[in-house]
């Protein structure tokens, strides 16, 4: 009894000194934020910005687009760019697009505004967006990167063509090449000359597609790491063979891989690299994977292309 009571009376004396120390209050978890006033935005899109609570002095930059229906916080919540900013320490701009076609909330890439360098249209209103982030977080302007899933990956063909200084890589799910539609009329999948699975053109049209857009660039341009499933029904595979033919001929690479390898058992990759053996191009098929990408570790490897993960 005596042991018993000396262990209530120890283990009161603990209580009670336990109690009398304040918790520690939880850290403070970063948010996404909406920012309003971010510069030029002729596109009238909305930007969405998530900064980690811990980042270096000279962050990286992320731009995440989410597809056709979708939204910069609906993005933010299914991509997974957040939690790897959180373990990588970068920020992540989310545009959110407005245009309302056959189809809404897509982002431009059919008209002349946004196939030209500083236009009055969704990529430069995207271009302002970074700008912001830069000069409000001491963003490392070497460190630029973009990347979009559907109408977004689509987004992120455009930007490398027309902003190859801003973007040092991009990372396109589900797209389509750069100036692939016409107009708007050729926008909606069901009737487009671009989504139906014929467009052809040689690697040297898409070539000079992307160099007539910003023809006084002589500097590097921006790698590119390209995705897409083989049962896509809505943009169809075939168009990852355009992205492909596009972009090797734009860093004068042959359309021939100089490696293949499964990263996962379903991922087909194919690499481009240049002489120096620098891979310039990744082409990843998702074997049985529909218009759904990213999934499954897809945003991961994207951060890693990009150099950024650690």
């Amino acid at each position: 009894m005596r042991v018993r009571s000396l262990l209530a009376a120890v283990a009161g004396s603990l209580l009670l000194f336990l109690t009398g120390i304040s918790a520690p209050s939880p850290a403070s978890a970063a948010s996404l934020v909406e920012v309003t006033n971010f510069g030029s935005n002729p596109g009238n899109l909305r930007m969405h910005l998530y900064v980690p609570d811990s980042l270096p002095d000279r962050p990286a930059v992320v731009v995440a687009m989410h597809g056709c229906g979708g939204s910069g916080p609906g993005f933010h919540q299914s991509g997974g760019f957040g939690q790897l900013a959180d373990r990588h320490g970068f920020i992540v701009v989310y545009p959110t697009a407005t245009k309302q076609t056959a189809m809404s909330n897509c982002f431009d890439v059919w008209s002349d505004a946004s196939k030209r360098r500083g236009g009055g249209s969704d990529p430069a209103s995207i271009v302002s967006m970074v700008g912001h982030a830069q000069e409000r977080y001491n963003g490392d302007p070497e460190r630029v990167f973009v990347t979009g899933s559907s109408s977004g990956g689509m987004e992120t063909n455009t930007l490398l063509a027309l902003y190859p200084d801003v973007f040092a890589a991009g990372t396109v799910f589900m797209g389509v090449p750069f100036t692939c539609f016409a107009n708007e009329a050729d926008f909606p999948p069901m009737t487009s000359k671009c989504v139906n699975g014929n467009m052809r053109r040689t690697p040297q049209e898409w070539g000079d597609a992307v160099r007539r857009a910003y023809p006084e660039h002589t500097g590097d341009r921006p790698r590119v790491q390209l995705w897409h499933g083989t049962n896509d029904t809505l943009i169809p595979f075939q168009l990852l063979e355009e992205e492909m033919k596009q972009w090797t001929n734009v860093f004068g690479l042959s359309t021939t891989p100089t490696s293949t390898d499964q990263p996962q058992p379903n991922w087909s990759r194919q690499r481009f690299a240049d002489t120096a053996g620098e891979v310039k191009v990744e082409s990843i098929s998702v074997q049985g994977a529909g218009h759904s990408l990213p999934m499954g570790g897809m945003a991961e490897s994207a951060v890693e292309f990009f150099g950024i993960s650690g």
